[in-house]
């Protein structure tokens, strides 16, 4: 991941977990879901995340859902995982190590179980630091997930992280650029890469220095998060780069209600083979809102048609 996004920015999706009607993990969707995202490009994968349902897997799947993951992969990219789920922090380092020896590039660490809402950035740091402490040299990065709550770390922070050369990914979800700006200078280092989640300004942040995107639009149209990636600097193509950004922008509603519901809806649209099932409780996937992802299908159809970008 490191070296790729020293070339050109990076896409690393947030992985879906396929499950069957009956709400198995339909590994067979998995495999087809994980060579899509590969086909459109992406530079890595984020396997057992929030987009995972992670927090509706067993210890065991998670584990199983991460391994098949990299099996398909074949080490075509690197995959990262996350491995820290609340209790001691002996335990959450023990399934750092069983998540590591899966053969993941990092182990992401989710910044809201580090530490409760109420306690200090030095209770966090504390415990971040215990946690490198106990985990060898495994490489790390952080996921500023918004379940339980939304922990963001700060510029500083982050730096001091990073500067331990332990960290190598990082998934922002401040939503605000000029945060974001400063973690990019004060946590430059070789081999570390801030990837944004927030498409409202994808375009701004990469030209800021991210080293990619990690968002959940990659579950609707992967090709288009890859084609961003790599032409946001394009001269020639800034009235598409600026299409491309609105379009993001006019259509982030719909793309987050009842997520990931909508998107498993969406890739059926795409013709992929997968049930809408979800074990996560997101809310009812009512007709309206099935109506208006069927309307950011034809909107989307329209796009790709006219950046003339293939689909996979």
């Amino acid at each position: 991941m490191n070296n790729m996004k020293t070339v050109e920015k990076g896409f690393i999706p947030v992985m879906l977990t396929p499950f069957t009607d009956t709400g198995a993990i339909d590994f067979d969707a998995l495999t087809r879901l994980t060579e899509l995202y590969l086909q459109a490009g992406a530079a890595g994968l984020f396997a057992n995340c929030l987009s995972s349902e992670m927090f509706e897997l067993s210890e065991q799947e998670r584990i199983q859902v991460i391994e098949h993951v990299i099996k398909v992969v074949n080490g075509v990219v690197p995959v990262v995982a996350t491995g820290t789920f609340g209790g001691p922090i002996a335990q959450q380092a023990d399934f750092i190590k069983r998540v590591h020896n899966t053969g993941t590039e990092a182990v992401i660490l989710i910044t809201g179980l580090l530490a409760d809402e109420a306690e200090s950035d030095a209770v966090f740091n504390e415990r971040v630091f215990q946690l490198l402490d106990q985990t060898d040299t495994v490489p790390v990065g952080f996921y500023e997930c918004p379940v339980p709550y939304k922990r963001l770390i700060s510029p500083e922070q982050l730096q001091l992280f990073v500067n331990t050369g332990r960290v190598i990914y990082h998934k922002d979800t401040s939503l605000d650029l000029a945060q974001i700006k400063e973690k990019i200078r004060l946590a430059s280092r070789p081999g570390f890469g801030l990837y944004d989640a927030y498409m409202a300004h994808a375009v701004e942040s990469l030209k800021a220095g991210s080293a990619g995107l990690s968002c959940i639009q990659g579950n609707y149209f992967p090709e288009l998060i890859v084609w961003l990636c790599r032409n946001y600097n394009n001269v020639d193509l800034q009235d598409e780069v600026a299409k491309v950004q609105q379009f993001l922008i006019d259509n982030m509603d719909v793309m987050h209600n009842v997520y990931p519901t909508v998107s498993k809806y969406f890739l059926q649209l795409r013709g992929f083979d997968m049930s809408t099932f979800t074990r996560r409780s997101v809310g009812t996937f009512t007709p309206e809102i099935g109506k208006q992802v069927e309307g950011l299908y034809a909107s989307y159809t329209q796009l790709q048609n006219e950046l003339e970008l293939s689909v996979v």
